[in-house]
């Protein structure tokens, strides 16, 4: 597992990450399983989550 940060990200920043739009980012999230932190009506992702969810998701040839 890498390191990672706890720098958290707003959708748009972790849309920008995963290289989809924070709508699609918005509206699949929990489909995917990407955890998310809320801060108080807001919703964060966590850098490492994100790190963590595109190494697991990632297919090896």
């Amino acid at each position: 597992m890498k390191g990672g940060s706890n720098v958290l990200l707003t959708p748009a920043q972790a849309a920008e990450v995963l290289g989809v739009s924070k709508r699609t980012l918005m509206d699949s999230y929990r489909r995917w399983g990407i955890p998310i932190v809320r801060v108080g009506k807001h919703v964060r992702f966590r850098t490492r989550a994100l790190e963590q969810w595109i190494d697991a998701n990632s297919e090896r040839e």
